[in-house]
């Protein structure tokens, strides 16, 4: 048991070291390369910093999954009392599937790793039964847009194929989530999952000539904390809300933030998958909620896109869809990782309330708890 558990734990380093990977053995600029240098110690920092949520958590197990630009490290967080292999034929009360909610960690697209949300993944998959499935991608400078859209695509179609036979879970009860630019890759992967189904209807793709019409599987809602919508205007454009720090620490990292996004932003300015904030109410899970830090330069984006859309879905009178935003006046962006010492009963606030969310989802498609979820 030793033994697994260390591997599982150092597997993460070379993530953690990839900036300076990066800026001594790639052909990048010299502007990005030193700017990758400093973030080194920071990515370094902020490991250790979050590393009581981590280090000595043998809640989750590590799964290399393939994609088309090779296997990607992911944590699978089982419930309470689960095996991390449930087969076909185990029948039982006790052995049906459980509900499926995938999670993208944030990162600015240029680092963060999945353990970052360990906390998070656990008190989810405790409170909700769910087989929690945390997934990573390939990240900027090195690889901009679609790079890491395309794996997120590739790992959630991965993990709806093995849902049953690999996680023991119901891919027909999925739901997406993420922080900061997972959140943007969850979403955006939710939009792809729902163009596949339409393509699928559309066209009346069949299984294997059988004459059966493809199975639709699509993201039942969407869960999102500080999540970036508009790459249509670089990171220091983007309005900052009251109490915003004068003065950013951080802003010699901004082209790097805009490395990911930046290069394709002319000829992406309307497209969805990465400006979400443009995305078509019709595109979306049924059930989404933002929880969104008031001291945050996302804060505006989040809140315009959250009222468009509720003004829509108003005129309609769609009572098949909800979308709603969650404030956290003394949030900041990224405070919901952090240890427990900051900000610890709003942390708390936020993640009861995300619960809930997923809690009162599941329990409109007919799953039950007992009163150890709670």
């Amino acid at each position: 048991m030793a033994l697994p558990f260390l591997l599982a734990k150092l597997s993460l380093l070379p993530r953690v070291f990839q900036p300076t990977y990066d800026a001594l053995f790639s052909t990048l600029p010299f502007w990005q390369r030193w700017r990758l240098l400093l973030l080194q110690p920071i990515n370094i920092l902020v490991s250790i910093l979050l590393s009581p949520s981590w280090l000595f958590n043998n809640r989750y197990s590590v799964l290399y999954i393939p994609t088309r630009s090779g296997r990607k490290r992911c944590l699978i967080y089982q419930p309470p009392g689960s095996s991390s292999r449930l087969l076909d034929e185990r029948q039982g009360e006790g052995n049906k599937l459980k509900p499926l909610h995938i999670n993208i960690h944030g990162g600015g697209f240029i680092g963060g790793i999945a353990e970052q949300d360990s906390r998070w993944c656990s008190y989810l998959s405790n409170r909700t039964d769910a087989v929690v499935v945390s997934l990573t991608y390939r990240i900027a400078p090195r690889h901009t847009f679609p790079a890491a859209h395309e794996d997120v695509d590739d790992l959630v179609e991965w993990v709806l194929d093995h849902a049953m036979d690999v996680f023991g879970a119901d891919k027909n009860l999925m739901t997406l989530g993420g922080a900061s630019a997972g959140g943007n890759l969850a979403l955006s992967a939710a939009i792809g999952l729902y163009r596949k189904n339409k393509y699928t209807e559309t066209r009346g793709v069949n299984v294997g000539g059988s004459g059966m019409k493809t199975e639709r599987v699509e993201a039942k809602a969407f869960l999102g904390f500080c999540v970036p919508l508009d790459f249509r205007i670089k990171p220091e454009e983007k309005p900052k809300p009251p109490h915003f720090p004068t003065r950013d620490p951080t802003a010699f990292l901004l082209p790097l933030f805009d490395a990911y996004a930046g290069l394709s932003r002319a000829e992406n300015l309307a497209n969805p998958r990465l400006n979400l904030i443009v995305a078509d109410k019709a595109t979306l899970p049924g059930e989404v909620l933002f929880v969104v830090a008031g001291i945050d330069i996302l804060l505006h984006e989040q809140l315009t896109f959250v009222q468009r859309v509720e003004a829509e879905l108003e005129r309609e009178g769609n009572t098949g869809q909800r979308i709603e935003a969650l404030v956290v006046e003394k949030g900041f962006h990224g405070w919901l990782e952090l240890p427990s010492y900051i900000l610890e009963e709003e942390r708390m606030r936020a993640f009861d309330a995300a619960v809930d969310f997923i809690r009162n989802l599941h329990g409109r498609y007919g799953w039950e708890y007992d009163d150890n979820s709670r």
